[in-house]
Parts: C-alpha cells; structure tokens; sequence
C-alpha cells in the first residue's frame, strides 16, 4: 500500500530509533529529564520565544495555549475550517471557556478589515469580549496553504492594534517555512503563542511544543499537568524530536516537490487536481468533478493499493506526501490514480492559427 492519507503515517528512521533507544532521561514532571530540557531550549530558539513546554499532542499544545491567553466567556475568531475549530472537539469551550467567532476565507486566510469588523470590545455589557486570534499555518483543510508573511506580519500588526492576543497553530509550522523560504523563528516569532506538531511532517510518533514568553509558558505548565499532559522518562519520546529538529526540517523541501510532480502529472492525466492549491505537501483530488462519491473513489483507490482520506469539501480527497512517500511511490501513483478513477488525458494545447491578413 502507498499511504497518502496524511503525514501522520510517518515511522521513525532507523536512526530516529537509534536516537530515542540511547536518550538520556528522567523525571520530566519534575524537570529532571535533560532530554525534555534540551528539546524545549532548542524549540523555543527555533521558534523565537523565550521558553517552549514538551506535551504529548498538538491538540493538547493549541488548547493550552487558549487556556493561557483567555478567560472564560472571551471570544476566539479563526478560520471555520481551522483545526482548531473543526477537529478539537469543541476544546476552546470546554478546556478554555471560550465563545468562537468563525470567519469564512479564501485558502485559509481572512484579513485584517475581517478581524476589524468582527472584533467586540464587550463595552456594552451584553457582548464577550474578544481576546484571542487564531491563524493556522499551514492551514490543513485548505490543502496545506502557507500564509504569505506579509499577511500574517499585517495579522499580528492588527492584534496589537486591536489589542488581541495571536495565536499560531503551527502543527505544520516548518512546512510552511520551508516553503517560503522564511525562517520559523519569523514566523513564529509574530505570535503570542505557537505551537509546532511533531507527528507530522517531521517524522515522530508523537509530540508537540507549545511556546511564548517565560510567564506564559509557566502557566502553560500547570495547564499541562491539568490536561493530564504531565508525564515521566518523556526524553525516549523528545529524543525523536530533537533528531528531528537536526535532521527532518530541511527534507521536507522533498516531500513540496514529489506532491507538486503527483499533482501535475495527475492533472495532465485528467484527474481534477487544482495546481494553485498545491504549495505544500498536499494534493487536493476533485473526484467528484469525475462523477464519482468520495466513498467509491476511495474504494477503487485502495484497490488499485493507494490510500487517501477525505476532506471537509464535498466530493474532495487528499494525497499527502511524507517521509515515508519515496519516488517510486510517487511513480506508482501517477499510473493507479488516473487508472482508477477512469480520468481521460487532457488534450494538448493547440496554438491559435495566425491571422491573415486581407
């Protein structure tokens, strides 16, 4: 099988195994495992803040982090498809009190004039308060789109003005980075808090950072334990991590390239692939453009041994490429994917006749 449902199929390496079979550890409760230690040092750097908290998902870090900046009956605007909203189980309400706010955009990203003409001081008495802004980057649903930096320095710019805290859910910070050649550090060094999955994209079974300034990481730690996040010898789990941060950041340059060579050579072979959507890791598939439900495509798909998932958009699936996709996988789908899906070549361009003249 070809498994392009998500990054999250990623295995450790060999040599990921090799790092967390000789990680140092101890009580990580306690702060006493100095590979926790050397991961939160190391992640905060990377992402310009001054102190990062270790925790076991990035769920568990974007809801932390909401505990950390609002109170209960503040008001939260992101994306109506942003993971945060979509696909934590109404968290924000639950773990932090908070009321959302949801604003329609185009490829994941609404404005600054949006966050304007939503926000609510709660002068009157009658309306909350808001106080949180949450940005994904890369935004999942909309097929790993990257937030262009003038964008988000523009969306930081109007939280202050408005004073709002921002908060980056940066499960796919690094793809991101990589893809527009910014550092994260720039990125991540907007926000008031972010938070970076590990599970994804860099290859580990599990982990995440949440991050921000020393006095909100403290917080950040009691949140955790609260959460039920606190744990004992994590360092065999940061190990992967910090192997990572060395190892699996600058690679992912290769999983960019393979999804926008499955995606053009799909397109060509007739399956409706948007190549603007395609500026990370993701390959969004229209099949129902083909006259086919999501439930068959799927079908003939994992007959024909490639396996993808389903989006929120109705007769949309997506192929994700990740440390575990090679070229050859990648070859092998460009054949079964059209095969299965009875995708009809597109016909070349044809040049328009010069024109005469009289």
């Amino acid at each position: 099988m070809i498994d392009l449902r998500s990054d999250t199929a990623t295995k450790p390496t060999p040599a990921m195994r090799e790092a967390i079979a000789n990680a140092a550890v101890g009580d990580e409760q306690l702060r006493e495992d100095p590979t926790v230690n050397e991961l939160e040092r190391r992640a905060a750097e990377v992402l310009g803040q001054e102190d990062s908290v270790f925790v076991p998902t990035a769920t568990m870090a974007n809801e932390i982090a909401l505990r950390v900046l609002g109170q209960p009956g503040d008001e939260l605007i992101a994306e109506e498809n942003a993971h945060i909203l979509a696909a934590e189980l109404g968290g924000p309400a639950v773990h932090a009190g908070l009321i959302t706010r949801h604003l329609p955009a185009r490829a994941g990203r609404f404005t600054p004039d949006q966050v304007r003409a939503a926000a609510r001081s709660g002068d009157l008495g009658h309306v909350p308060t808001t106080r949180i802004v949450a940005v994904e980057n890369t935004h999942n649903a909309s097929g790993g789109r990257v937030w262009p930096f003038a964008e988000l320095e523009a969306m930081a710019e109007t939280c202050r003005e408005l004073d709002l805290f921002l908060h980056v859910d940066g499960a796919r910070l690094f793809n991101a980075s990589v893809a527009s050649g910014q550092e994260p550090s720039a990125i991540a060094g907007l926000a008031d808090t972010v938070t970076v999955c590990f599970s994804k994209g860099l290859g580990c079974p599990l982990g995440a950072i949440v991050a921000g300034s020393s006095e909100r990481m403290l917080l950040a730690r009691r949140y955790k334990h609260q959460f039920g996040g606190a744990m004992r010898q994590a360092g065999i789990v940061a190990a992967a991590c910090v192997y990572a941060l060395d190892h699996h950041v600058e690679r992912l340059a290769e999983d960019h390239a393979r999804a926008r060579r499955l995606a053009e050579r799909l397109h060509e072979a007739g399956v409706p692939v948007d190549l603007e959507q395609v500026e990370t890791n993701f390959v969004q598939i229209d099949v129902g453009a083909l006259g086919l439900a999501p439930g068959e495509a799927t079908e003939r798909l994992l007959s024909e041994g490639i396996r993808v998932s389903g989006t929120y958009y109705p007769g949309v699936l997506r192929a994700v490429t990740h440390l575990g996709i090679g070229d050859d996988d990648i070859d092998e789908a460009i054949e079964a994917v059209p095969r299965a899906l009875g995708a009809q070549p597109r016909l070349p361009a044809t040049k328009n006749a010069p024109a005469t003249t009289p």
